[in-house]
């Protein structure tokens, strides 16, 4: 690279870090070498606009994606608008017949462009992508082109017929985020690994605890909590019982809200004494609620990356004699709703705290758990 491209390189780095608050980057200097200089200002543009974190980071994880497979595949940076004929071959190259391929080396993504992208680390799969990546990144290259003011030929009836062909070539079962749902008894289970002489267990106790009764948080919303969104509210009296302590987390806009919401859940009982157990024993005063503990104890002032909420369940399962290939941190929203389900409570009043938008989506694990215990299903019993 001569020395009049890195130092674009070098002040697309330093732009990409103006957004880093906002969109969490651990690979910029990549992104800076990947995306063009449009690029970063669109991503700028949009970050002043007020997109929403998650859907930002997805947003920029495609576009360097396309990118790298446009310089791999063409040796030229994204055309604006594509062609169809580069549309047409993102499709060839992402969705083929693994059958076709054992007969025919040429068909499917070349060797060459494979390669080139194992090499960046941005491709990891083995064999075809599965369709709905390939619809999403197709999306994400037609919003980008209106947003530039320009028209593509995503409608097409030639894409659309060869998405379709492709697909039907390519046939992938259908499977959730996490294979089993974290329902209150196995929720018990990751818990009961955590001592409560162990900094990391005291934290890792909390953001079970947090993210499943919080309405099945999201593992970036979980991630991402700060200090100041939360808000103590006054005791819960249940029964005659003591008084229950709880608390309101303000989640701001999330992806399933609106753009000028300010969600909120509420925590009441062993969530919120398992939460202020972890804030006084990290001294977390300020900033970020979870982080990362190095192997020395020591509370890093960074928040814990999304990524690593997942490898923490997976942790606990593995521990609690699980499965850790059967759960994931998505099982904690799906077991939310599906721990609902069961003990009867009614589906508006779980998507008051889940935040679910589609009373579809929600229903989904109503009706399963349901159908499982319901009459119809012990017909013979």
């Amino acid at each position: 690279m001569t020395r009049g491209s890195r130092t674009i390189v070098d002040r697309r780095a330093e732009e990409l870090d103006t957004i880093a608050a906002v969109l969490p980057i651990d690979r910029r200097d990549e992104l800076a070498e990947l995306l063009t200089d449009q690029d970063v200002e669109t991503l700028r543009h949009l970050v002043n606009e007020g997109m929403g974190a998650n859907t930002l980071r997805a947003l920029t994880s495609d576009l360097a994606y396309l990118q790298a497979w446009s310089l791999a595949a063409t040796g030229r940076s994204l055309p604006w608008p594509a062609p169809e004929a580069l549309l047409l071959k993102f499709v060839a190259h992402h969705l083929w017949d693994p059958e076709k391929r054992l007969m025919d080396p040429q068909h499917g993504m070349p060797a060459d462009v494979e390669d080139k992208l194992r090499l960046q680390a941005l491709l990891r799969t083995v064999g075809p992508h599965a369709p709905d990546t390939v619809r999403r990144r197709l999306a994400t290259w037609s919003t980008l082109t209106k947003w530039r003011g320009l028209d593509g030929s995503f409608a097409s009836p030639s894409l659309r017929a060869a998405i379709r062909l492709s697909v039907r070539a390519t046939p992938r079962p259908r499977t959730r985020r996490s294979a089993k749902a974290v329902t209150g008894d196995v929720l018990t289970k990751l818990i009961g690994t955590c001592r409560t002489d162990n900094l990391r267990d005291v934290r890792d106790r909390a953001i079970l605890m947090v993210a499943f009764a919080s309405g099945g948080r999201r593992r970036s919303e979980i991630a991402g909590l700060r200090r100041e969104q939360l808000q103590p509210e006054a005791p819960i009296q249940v029964d005659g019982a003591p008084p229950l302590p709880s608390l309101s987390i303000h989640l701001g806009r999330i992806k399933t809200s609106g753009a000028e919401n300010d969600e909120v859940v509420y925590l009441t009982g062993r969530p919120v004494d398992a939460l202020n157990a972890w804030l006084e024993a990290g001294k977390i005063e300020k900033g970020s609620i979870f982080r990362a503990i190095d192997r020395w104890g020591n509370v890093s002032r960074r928040p814990l990356d999304p990524k690593a909420i997942n490898d923490i369940v997976k942790h606990r399962a593995g521990l609690a004699g699980l499965d850790p290939a059967e759960f994931s941190a998505h099982g904690l929203r799906s077991g939310y709703l599906t721990e609902a389900a069961n003990r009867g409570i009614p589906l508006p009043e779980a998507m008051e705290q889940s935040r679910h938008r589609s009373v579809q989506q929600a229903s989904q694990y109503y009706n399963h758990a349901q159908r499982r215990s319901g009459r119809a299903s012990r017909l013979l019993g």
